[in-house]
């Protein structure tokens, strides 16, 4: 009897909410605490190319010259350097600038608008997944995506366990080098019937996925979103600390993979181990509605080839154009847009064939570019209600005095909080580092310590947070956050206590 035969019926009744829920859930809370958390905002210096604006809490500004005596009279510890070669590009806050303003507490009405804000606040992101969502539709009409996925099931057929590690260690290695974290997004309509027509579930995939871009980004080594704009906020150079995160890096990552594979065996070997296994002939019938059976696995046709090829040269060329010629999401949304154009050439898709596909694709990608724009409409809640800098306060007052050990772990939890609220690695950055590197001189640690907590506490939480990108990852693979939480938590857990035993060697060793 076959697996789908014996598949047991899909419970009814309660069952755990949508991710559209729970974000609004996370927005309600957030928007609760503007009524109860002061309200209060750092002064935050911005470079503006001949001078330093500075930005007070009643919203009045001055300016200074833009040379390294004025950095130092407000307190600011990183070199002009920074500043002049765009190294530093948003504002930065000022130590012991902290003041408390009148409230500004979130009602029933701004909750229901922080979305829509969200979404002219994120289009850059949304317009990136829509035209993904056409790319992917275009590539699986040709057909050169489900005769692939037959060719690569054949090919790796008794070592698919090196599917796993291979996805794994690439894109941790995208996450430390460049921060690929949205760019993901762009790998999920390809890598789950990879991996289901390999014997795994959607979990597997999603692990490999998003498990490697938070290792990576978590352990950054030179990533310029997050290494390299921290150390130059906390006035270091990014190099220091390099060789504890890049230690972590690799055991992160290894354990990462081990986990993993350790449940993609388990599914493997009986599916119903599978967390998702309810859902089973739902998302096989998803993600490989396109591949046939039938199909001859011995070769590919030549305009098969050729579409594979640039199919695959598209990413090659993303990763580049982020990583070296400083692209964004506008490079890569028109890449992939044009890469469409050229593939429905090569297949000689008809012109109202072309549109129609292309739109469909991008309906498929629609919910989770509402997910984007939701979780952006939290952050929307606390910078409207101004208490993001009123929690940075209250964090830089809990952690004076400590012990150095004590000190550098709560550091990690307390950026790990703070994350949650400010999900952005470069905001989260240059609002911080100005306040929280100077407590590390009176405790005696070096500013490099608090770069690596910051980046630890980051990442860690990226990988449970519904601010982050986890559920709009997701909802790609049709997942719900408790499931996630399911498989996730035990390995959370280790990667918490190694992240700790990193932080205390760097201090006292």
């Amino acid at each position: 009897m076959s697996d789908t035969e014996t598949q047991a019926p899909t419970k009814k009744g309660l069952s755990f909410p949508s991710a559209y829920t729970v974000l609004f859930a996370v927005a309600a809370i957030v928007a609760l605490l503007t009524w109860v958390v002061d309200a209060g905002v750092y002064n935050k210096l911005s470079y503006q190319g001949d001078k330093f604006e500075i930005t007070y809490a009643d919203g009045t500004t001055s300016d200074l010259p833009a040379t390294q005596d004025s950095l130092d009279s407000v307190g600011i510890k990183a070199d002009l350097e920074k500043f002049v070669n765009g190294d530093i590009y948003k504002p930065v806050g000022i130590p012991n600038s902290y003041t408390a303003v009148d409230p500004n507490p979130q009602g029933i009405m701004d909750l229901f608008q922080a979305p829509i804000q969200g979404m002219y606040q994120s289009i850059d992101v949304v317009f990136f997944v829509l035209v993904i969502g056409g790319f992917i539709g275009i590539v699986n009409h040709s057909g050169a995506f489900s005769a692939g996925i037959n060719r690569l099931s054949h090919v790796m057929t008794g070592r698919e366990t090196w599917l796993i590690v291979i996805v794994t260690a690439l894109i941790s290695l995208g996450g430390t080098s460049f921060g690929m974290a949205e760019e993901t997004i762009a790998f999920y309509p390809i890598l789950v019937p990879i991996f289901i027509a390999a014997g795994y579930d959607a979990i597997v995939a999603l692990a490999a996925i998003y498990l490697g871009s938070s290792i990576g980004t978590m352990c950054s080594t030179v990533n310029p979103f997050s290494t390299i704009i921290a150390s130059n906020a906390a006035g270091i150079n990014w190099t220091l600390g390099l060789n504890s995160r890049l230690a972590l890096l690799i055991v992160g990552t290894v354990t990462c993979m081990l986990y993993i594979i350790r449940y993609a065996k388990r599914v493997k070997a009986d599916p119903t181990q599978s967390l998702i296994y309810n859902q089973k002939k739902e998302i096989e019938a998803r993600f490989l509605k396109n591949v046939s059976a039938d199909q001859d696995h011995s070769k590919l046709e030549k305009h098969h080839s050729l579409i594979l090829i640039l199919f695959a040269s598209t990413f090659f060329i993303m990763v580049y154009g982020v990583s070296s010629l400083g692209w964004w999401f506008e490079e890569m949304t028109t890449l992939f847009f044009v890469s469409s154009i050229i593939i429905a050439i090569v297949d000689r898709i008809p012109e109202k064939q072309f549109v129609t596909e292309f739109i469909q694709g991008a309906n498929d990608l629609l919910g989770v570019a509402l997910i984007i724009a939701i979780a952006r409409g939290v952050t929307v809640l606390m910078d409207n209600g101004m208490i993001s800098d009123s929690i940075l306060h209250a964090s830089a007052a809990m952690v004076d005095g400590m012990d150095k050990g004590v000190f550098i772990v709560v550091m990690m939890f307390l950026f790990a909080g703070i994350s949650f609220f400010v999900p952005s690695s470069s905001g989260l950055a240059v609002l911080s580092m100005p306040i929280m590197a100077p407590l590390a001189d009176v405790v005696g640690v070096p500013r490099d310590n608090i770069v690596s907590a910051y980046q630890f506490g980051m990442g860690l939480m990226a990988f449970i947070t519904p601010t982050g990108l986890v559920l709009a990852s997701l909802a790609m693979v049709n997942v719900t956050f408790d499931k996630w939480l399911k498989f996730v938590l035990p390995l959370l857990g280790i990667l918490i206590a190694l992240s700790a035993t990193t932080l205390l060697v760097s201090v006292y060793i």
